[in-house]
């Protein structure tokens, strides 16, 4: 899956990346924008800087996010 800047997403599940950090649990559920999909690099292991409502931006691993409309 290739995420774009603007794009609305979901944190869905919790993250099998190392990078995926306890506190990250309560963000399960909440919904954001992209603001830097790394699209230079174009790597599926890289993270994703995601704005979350009410919770500031974030570096997030990939398989924790899926897109909404």
């Amino acid at each position: 899956m290739t995420f774009r800047q603007g794009q609305k997403v979901e944190i869905f599940q919790p993250s099998t990346d190392e990078s995926w950090e306890k506190y990250m649990g309560g963000f399960i559920g909440l919904h954001g924008i992209i603001t830097d999909p790394d699209a230079s690099k174009n790597d599926p292991d890289a993270l994703i800087e995601v704005s979350l409502d009410e919770k500031g931006t974030h570096r997030l691993p990939q398989d924790c996010l899926r897109i909404i409309e």
